[in-house]
């Protein structure tokens, strides 16, 4: 089933008003006075960092100036990075968008397939080489993988973004605001409940939340009206409530079983995955469990992602669901009274942060939530102002196309509004071969021969994995590129039988590029099929309409996505189905969390299996973000660090102040 959507007419000429007579005048194009930062080559290629701190950066202002970005409008952090602020959007208003890319992969090998690198490659093809304006738009990283065993997240070779360490690092902060965030709004659950315990008179506990001065005047908080509001109670004065509507205010009457808020923090620590709290003497008779998810899992960060300004976010905040009361109705932060403080702490997170390629082209950076129990995308606001700002953007999908892609179609275009011009499907002769059957790949160690020399056999026996994710990109009616990413061991025969079955299941092409090894030189010829593809007419739909019932929705993206033959569900998914749809989530688009190494829902089964069922384990809400997410099977969402972890090689050269070892 599929819903089609219109994009928005462009608006009529602006009218401007002379002496003489109204003419109509279209709004003159930017100036566009772009410099691009040349790449010195060398090989063997170095690594990462070393590539990265070798490149010349422009000052941040000189990225802004080329863009028509105006000062006032910038929040610097150092000469290299600068947040935008949401102003900008007010000013650029009227301004036509430009094209809309979205990269995407193929069912990736644990190393992953290139995508962020193909990303920073064609934004650097076209702005460098080709002279259009870009920008690209990309997910700040957690620093758990970074220093777990994945390493930095900034791109790789001469396709990445810098400084390197600022964006794999700490960069802005936004990480931290939403750890602050998020913990504050934990302590405040366990407090309330703590409290109302302690309370069981419910004239005292109302004296407590609305004290009276000196003079005995109360008054409700900003937070407070708009409980009372939820509540159908239509008064402002405190002392106006009679003592049922006092009762009812005071009380959120929290089911401990029902809490679904637990904590966070930015480091893989395996052994905060299940704690007990409330431990301390003051705390005696309010022990419960608890534990910590990683920091980009927070719904905060999902919030941040999908959120299109200020107020918007204000109000997703205070809709957070974070447990139940006895009745069975939902508890949000905004009925602990927490959601503005939460909106106080990321009023900066908000603004997107500037940034560049190695080759000067410019990048924002922002947000980044988890791929699989999230949507795993940068931000929309962060979308909004590039395609103000520039004719191509190009931006990217977390994990697969059976994971990131629909979620960036039927999440992220349904609350922007946006519509993606072409998807640029990355694929790898590797992966494909791992998907023929090839021996299993592992993070850090030695490639399997298979994988290092020519086999079309393998290779062959794995290209209908790429087939079904180009078959899948196109049932969204948009036009798909695919880009087959060229390692050094690649054979001429492979590329080319890659390229020609993406051509025969329907891409519009297939190009090699070799961007890790060249920078925007070697994807050229990917950029130039990009701007093709986006002149094609395209003719976006989504997968699923929202008002139809919750497994309808799971059952259909199983379907038409994993090509599963049907779907079982746990009793605690059909229980939660039920009290989902009673409490009216019903109608939010669903955020399907499963493994992003198999089209099915178990990660060791690759290729484009057949005569599968999957298993919907449990379903849990993101009321706030705006989806539910089915569970196939276990989700972890907070990683674990390795017996040799990433940071054994992370140091400072004290002599020179820079960072090694980082990727």
């Amino acid at each position: 089933m599929a819903t089609k959507i219109k994009s928005k007419a462009l608006k009529p000429a602006k009218k401007v008003t002379t002496k003489k007579k109204v003419v109509a005048k279209k709004a003159a194009p930017a100036k566009f006075n772009f410099k691009p930062t040349k790449l010195k080559l060398l090989r063997p290629v170095p690594s990462d960092i070393e590539i990265a701190q070798a490149g010349k950066l422009k000052p941040i202002l000189q990225i802004a100036q080329e863009l028509g970005i105006k000062e006032s409008e910038l929040e610097l952090f150092g000469p290299y990075k600068a947040k935008i602020k949401l102003e900008i959007l007010d000013r650029l208003a009227k301004r036509k968008n430009g094209k809309y890319i979205d990269v995407t992969a193929i069912t990736p090998t644990p190393l992953g397939e290139g995508k962020t690198t193909t990303t920073v490659g064609v934004s650097q093809a076209l702005g460098a080489h080709l002279g259009k304006k870009v920008m690209t738009v990309i997910r700040q990283p957690s620093q758990g993988p970074t220093f777990g065993i994945k390493g930095g997240a900034a791109g790789g070779g001469y396709s990445q973004i810098i400084p390197m360490e600022d964006f794999n690092l700490h960069l802005t902060g936004d990480i931290h605001a939403i750890t602050a965030a998020h913990n504050l709004c934990s302590a405040a659950l366990d407090a309330r409940m703590m409290h109302e315990k302690n309370t069981p008179e419910d004239e005292k506990m109302f004296n407590a939340l609305c004290p009276a001065n000196k003079k005995g005047e109360r008054k409700f908080s900003p937070s407070m009206l708009r409980r009372l509001k939820k509540l159908g109670i239509d008064k402002t004065n405190p002392n106006d409530l009679t003592t049922e509507e006092r009762a009812r205010f005071s009380r959120l009457n929290i089911d401990p079983n029902g809490v679904q808020w637990r904590r966070v923090v930015d480091v893989n620590d395996r052994f905060l995955r299940e704690v007990q709290v409330g431990l301390g003497k003051d705390e005696a008779g309010h022990e419960h469990r608890s534990g910590y998810d990683i920091t980009v899992a927070s719904e905060i960060m999902a919030i941040l992602a999908l959120t299109t300004g200020l107020a918007d976010m204000r109000d997703r905040l205070g809709r957070m669901v974070v447990a139940v009361n006895m009745q069975g109705e939902a508890v949000t932060a905004e009925d602990l009274g927490v959601a503005g403080a939460l909106t106080v702490l990321m009023k900066d997170a908000i603004k997107p942060n500037l940034m560049q390629t190695l080759e000067g082209t410019p990048a924002i950076v922002h947000a980044g939530p988890f791929a699989n129990i999230a949507h795993g995308q940068s931000s929309i606001i962060a979308d909004k102002i590039a395609l103000k700002m520039a004719d191509y953007v190009i931006t990217e999908s977390g994990f697969g196309a059976d994971i990131g892609m629909e979620k960036f179609m039927d999440i992220k275009c349904r609350y922007s509004g946006l519509v993606p011009n072409v998807v640029v499907l990355v694929a790898t002769v590797r992966a494909l071969k791992m998907h023929g059957g090839g021996p299993k790949v592992v993070a850090g160690k030695p490639l399997a021969p298979e994988y290092v020399e020519e086999n079309l056999d393998l290779l062959q026996k794995g290209l209908p994995n790429m087939i079904q994710h180009v078959e899948n990109a196109l049932k969204y009616g948009v036009n798909v590129v695919v880009a087959v990413n060229s390692f050094a061991n690649d054979t001429p025969a492979e590329v080319e039988m890659v390229r020609k079955a993406a051509l025969e299941a329907g891409a519009m092409d297939a190009v090699v590029s070799r961007h890790w090894m060249e920078g925007g030189k070697g994807a050229v010829a990917l950029a130039e099929a990009v701007v093709k593809a986006c002149e094609k007419p395209s003719n976006f739909q989504f997968l699923y309409p929202l008002n139809i019932p919750i497994k309808e929705k799971i059952e259909t993206i199983a379907r038409e996505i994993y090509r599963a033959d049907g779907v079982d569900y746990t009793p605690e998914a059909e229980a939660k189905i039920e009290q989902f749809t009673k409490l009216g989530f019903a109608d939010l688009p669903l955020c399907m969390a499963k493994t992003h190494l198999s089209f099915s829902d178990k990660g060791d089964v690759k290729g484009a299996p057949r005569g599968f069922r999957v298993t919907i384990s449990d379903i849990r809400a993101s009321v706030g973000a705006g989806f539910l997410y089915p569970l196939l099977g276990t989700m972890r969402t907070m990683p674990g660090l390795p017996t040799r972890p990433v940071f054994y090689d992370v140091d400072l050269d004290l002599e020179t102040g820079k960072v090694v070892g980082l990727f």
